[in-house]
């Protein structure tokens, strides 16, 4: 029964906004949330009122045609809509939905129905209909299976079964932080890192060509690599041993946005002070777009001229975050860390200081993770990378390399003695690549390897993970490594390891 004028018992009223038409970089941040935040009160009003009401009853039908209305709206400035749980957060279309007094129920209970479900993104392409919207959230409302798991499963089946191939449901990453398979964790990173290296190509090739990229794309694969990290981060460093020689300069780029915020996690940081860490991370480079490729690529020594194009490369970097479309989205440390990723301490190194009297604190971050990476990385005019065991020792004893000792501390406590992808010899006269850094702070010389030979040289794939703390009945250490090595000296590719 409705009442005279207003709106049916139970039913809420969804404001709608005017549709916007998004250019070639999509909705602007402030459109998005303005248009969100509509969005997920017509979510919430949907999944009460498919609980309280039956399908065909015109309260039902007006919330969904509402929720359906505004999904039109965000698919046709940003050509997709990607609804994802985070934590405590939600985003739609990379952007982050502000919480308060007013849409606290509405989180609450969007967050409760989709984990309960096992979901952390739904995302779809084309607008969904009516009865798309109706069996998507009805098995929201009243999932079946005993745990989020078995949910999740059986809503992918329920899709299945009704026909419904425009959303693309995925379990949220925590949901897997101790993965029945471990090979399920490796292929969930490598998904990861592939298209973040592919997105990072498009978009710095988009500023190389003077045409503003999608920033959205980038957010997304920031939230990615925060959230894997978060989840299961031994996959996920284990892939920045790769070193694409012909993509160098975009690899490089989610290689340092990865350490960053795995070192950043460590440091203390929260979620959102990781994504901001990860954007600047992945953007610190961005001015060498504005570099002539010839010289970016040259594979001799450089002469002073073109040295000077190369070194100003981090205020170039600073104009380039200025002048996309979307700058006004760009947290302003991203601009900071463009700038002063090559300065050291003391703030000596490039470029010239002239005014500030510190890095700013991501800054020193991404200057360790750069520095790190850069130095083990085989480029144009590197041929032979430097040990990764070697250039850790050299960041943590040697003041010259001006890098912030606590920082440099908590990096050698994520990698280890030994980093993931140092090749290395043991007493055993196995061979091992090492895979990750031992949990146990003790044992920071002791790190997780993967033998890849026998004491023979037979050489063996995948390999078998051992524990270099593990002990013999005597209390004496199993293996122990005896020096690092070079793996293309036994026809060994370490980042076959990895994938």
């Amino acid at each position: 029964m409705t009442n005279p004028g207003g709106n049916p018992p139970g039913r809420q009223s969804v404001a709608r906004t005017t549709p916007v038409t998004g250019g070639a970089t999509g909705l602007g941040e402030g459109t998005v949330r303005r248009i969100g935040r509509s969005w997920v009160l017509g979510f919430y009003v949907a999944l009460r009122n498919l609980k309280m009401y039956p399908v065909e009853n015109p309260v039902v039908q007006k919330g969904l045609e509402d929720l359906s209305s505004l999904s039109g709206e965000l698919l046709a400035g940003d050509g997709e809509c990607d609804f994802r749980l985070a934590g405590e957060f939600l985003f739609l279309n990379a952007t982050r939905m502000k919480l308060d007094l007013d849409n606290y129920t509405s989180f609450s209970y969007i967050l409760g129905r989709c984990r309960d479900a096992g979901v952390g993104v739904i995302r779809f392409v084309d607008k969904p209909t009516l009865r798309d919207w109706t069996v998507l959230l009805s098995f929201l409302s009243s999932p079946m299976g005993r745990a989020p798991a078995e949910r999740f499963e059986a809503l992918v089946k329920r899709l299945a079964d009704t026909g419904v191939s425009v959303f693309d449901v995925t379990p949220p990453v925590e949901a897997a932080d101790d993965p029945a398979d471990a090979g399920e964790a490796k292929e969930r990173a490598k998904r990861t890192y592939q298209q973040s290296v592919t997105t990072t190509k498009e978009v710095i090739n988009s500023v190389r060509m003077g045409q503003s990229p999608n920033i959205k794309k980038i957010k997304r694969v920031v939230q990615g690599i925060v959230d894997q990290i978060l989840s299961e981060e031994t996959s996920l460093i284990g892939l920045t041993t790769i070193r694409d020689y012909d993509d160098y300069t975009f690899t490089h780029c989610v290689n340092v946005c990865i350490f960053s915020v795995a070192l950043g996690r460590r440091l203390g940081l929260t979620r959102l002070q990781l994504y901001d860490l990860g954007f600047a991370g992945l953007f610190h480079d961005i001015g060498k777009s504005r570099v002539p490729i010839d010289i970016i690529q040259k594979p001799d020594m450089l002469s002073e001229e073109e040295w000077r194009l190369v070194a100003a490369h981090p205020w170039l970097g600073v104009l380039a975050l200025f002048q996309l479309r979307e700058q006004s989205e760009f947290p302003y440390r991203s601009m900071l860390v463009a700038y002063q990723h090559h300065m050291k301490r003391d703030l000596t190194g490039y470029p010239k200081s002239l005014r500030m009297s510190e890095m700013s604190f991501y800054s020193k971050i991404v200057a360790v993770a750069d520095g790190f990476d850069a130095a083990t990385t085989r480029r144009v005019y590197q041929s032979e990378p430097l040990d990764p065991a070697v250039v850790l020792q050299e960041m943590r004893d040697n003041p010259r390399r001006g890098m912030d000792p606590v920082i440099v501390k908590a990096f050698v406590a994520l990698l280890g003695v030994y980093p993931v992808g140092t090749f290395v010899v043991l007493d055993t006269f196995e061979l091992a690549i090492v895979h990750g850094a031992n949990p146990l702070p003790e044992f920071v010389s002791r790190p997780i390897i993967r033998i890849v030979s026998d004491a023979l040289g037979n050489v063996e794939h995948p390999g078998t993970l051992v524990d270099l703390a593990e002990r013999d009945a005597d209390g004496n250490f199993v293996r122990t490594i005896i020096k690092t090595g070079d793996p293309e000296r036994y026809g060994i590719r370490v980042g076959d390891y990895f994938l």
